[in-house]
């Protein structure tokens, strides 16, 4: 959605015609943070940004809408409305000595020390649980901030722990406190033919079912192979039990994994159900088709 495209929320911000529409961004985990350093680096040299916050610019349309991801601090320095959360501080401190690390906020890195482990359930129920009431903080002071706040955008992946179940706990709380603003997540699903971890069908999975609360996800049937794979894989690990114990340890119940594997599953279906539904609308497009072509050449003979 472009930053400033007017929404159904516009009456909420009868100025609108005078402020920008904000937009605050989030990045979680080891994935959801490398990709958000890069994220920034781009829109940084897109605005004219130098890496200590400085316009270097030569164009007034650089500034024209600034104002959506980025707060003007004193000095016209301009500082990223991101909030960067990890439980780990290792990816934090990559983000911080990378080129652009000394453009955020100091405050809004949220960390903690001991990882999740790619265990979802140490990422929503534990471990990360722990941290929400931080990050929720800088979320609502990054919020209060924004003259008309148009809604959040997370970069995560759902293969490991903290990406997938921290930050689906976090797209969750941020839908309690402000169910009228967009949310925009950036996910990465696990790939075929690279594994970080055994357990990535688990973690994607338990991602997904609380996406589909929250989301809607994806616009394209293509996307069911997708999730037909993960499915595939997570259900031939769950029959066995296989790792369940890492999860069902941290206080999880095997009841949450069976709701998520209907859930993925319906999924499936819904997309092949549009799928079949496109397909039979081709092929009695393609039948019409046919039928003007010989009545054309019907004509012409006579």
């Amino acid at each position: 959605m472009d930053a400033g495209e007017v929404t159904t929320t516009d009456h909420l911000c009868p100025h609108l015609q005078l402020t920008m529409r904000e937009i605050v961004h989030i990045q979680a985990g080891q994935c959801g943070n490398q990709i958000g350093a890069k994220f920034w680096e781009v829109i940084s040299d897109e605005h004219g940004i130098d890496p200590t916050g400085s316009y270097q610019g030569d164009s007034d349309l650089q500034l024209e809408r600034i104002n959506v991801y980025y707060n003007e601090a004193s000095g016209s320095k301009y500082v990223p409305r991101a909030i960067l959360v990890d439980l780990e501080p290792g990816t934090m401190d990559s983000v911080r000595s990378g080129p652009f690390g000394q453009l955020f906020r100091p405050d809004n890195f949220i960390f903690g020390q001991s990882g999740a482990g790619n265990n979802w359930a140490k990422g929503h129920y534990t471990e990360g649980a722990e941290l929400m009431d931080s990050v929720l903080d800088v979320v609502r002071k990054e919020s209060e901030n924004c003259d008309c706040l148009q809604g959040f955008q997370l970069t995560h992946s759902l293969g490991g722990g903290t990406g997938s179940g921290m930050g689906t706990l976090l797209i969750s709380k941020i839908r309690e406190e402000y169910p009228d603003r967009i949310m925009n997540t950036f996910s990465v699903m696990p790939s075929p033919k690279v594994s970080d971890t055994v357990v990535e069908p688990y973690n994607a999975t338990l991602s997904v079912h609380q996406l589909m609360s929250a989301t809607f996800i994806g616009n394209s049937t293509a996307i069911q192979e997708l999730f037909r794979r993960i499915s595939e894989q997570f259900t031939a690990m769950f029959r066995r039990k296989a790792f369940l114990h890492w999860y069902t340890g941290e206080g999880m119940d095997e009841m949450e994994f069976t709701e998520a594997e209907s859930n993925m599953n319906d999924l499936v279906s819904e997309y092949q159900q549009y799928q079949d539904a496109t397909a039979d609308e081709m092929g009695e497009y393609e039948e019409d088709e046919i039928e003007d072509e010989e009545e054309v050449r019907h004509d012409v003979r006579h």
